[in-house]
């Protein structure tokens, strides 16, 4: 299992690392020549718009290293290594999954941090110290903001499991079949459809607004609190249906 997360996190770090490099560098030397007032109003905001710039770029870096990761466990000659190891399946499925979290993650709070930064420069950091402010004032708010970023982790897991789960179908069900592309894009829409109306399990802790064939349901803290665990309920079922499939038949 320690090889699979090493060349999990080798394939995921290896398309990034350059970008995310290059990245870290300019927004540190904007953020130092701002914080000691070498830049002149125009040099700022050019920072900014770079670092906007920047996030979008990392995104993009992110999405293709991601589907590389997911490639290398459907695809030879990468796949033979997860389909060879004696181990269960999830075993081999988690190393994946765990790559593609942690590396996106880090980079992107890197990033948008450092835009953050730049933006409170630009500022005169007088917006700084306005959420400084509001932090101290209202601890128990921003503990509770705590769950948003858990949301925020949870709703991206469902998102990878999602396609994860669609591949795996691909791969063994629907392997061989002429219809396969098409019903594997049917079957991501259904999924799609069903993750969306799940929120509608919470009515009870919640109110439920009806805009034409949309839902929309407010929720509370405890509600929100639910909704996050709801979420990684479902990024936990698609993972254990996605290494049984995988453990059934995955044709690489």
């Amino acid at each position: 299992m320690k090889a699979q997360f090493k060349y999990a996190f080798l394939t995921g770090l290896n398309l990034r690392i350059g970008a995310f490099a290059v990245i870290c560098a300019m927004n540190f030397v904007f953020i130092v020549l701002g914080s000691l007032g070498l830049l002149p109003f125009a040099a700022h905001v050019t920072a900014v718009s770079l670092g906007g710039i920047a996030i979008a770029v990392m995104l993009a870096f992110n999405i293709v290293s991601d589907i590389s990761i997911v490639g290398r466990m459907f695809s030879a000659p990468g796949a033979y290594l997860y389909a060879l190891t004696p181990a269960p399946r999830w075993k081999t499925l988690l190393p994946g999954v765990i790559a593609m979290f942690v590396l996106d993650a880090v980079t992107m709070t890197v990033v948008i941090a450092g835009e953050v930064w730049l933006s409170f420069n630009l500022a005169g950091d007088h917006f700084g110290g306005i959420i400084r402010e509001a932090i101290v004032s209202n601890v128990s708010e921003v503990l509770f903001g705590l769950w948003y970023v858990a949301l925020l982790c949870a709703g991206y897991l469902l998102v990878v499991m999602m396609i994860v789960f669609c591949v795996s179908v691909k791969k063994s069900l629907l392997h061989g079949k002429r219809t396969g592309g098409v019903l594997t894009t049917l079957l991501a829409g259904i999924l799609v459809y069903a993750v969306s109306l799940s929120p509608l399990l919470l009515t009870p802790l919640g109110t439920v607004n009806r805009f034409g064939l949309f839902f929309v349901i407010t929720l509370g803290r405890t509600g929100t609190i639910m909704y996050v665990l709801l979420t990684f309920v479902q990024a936990a079922i698609l993972f254990v249906l996605s290494a049984s499939l995988m453990e059934r038949k995955i044709n690489i």
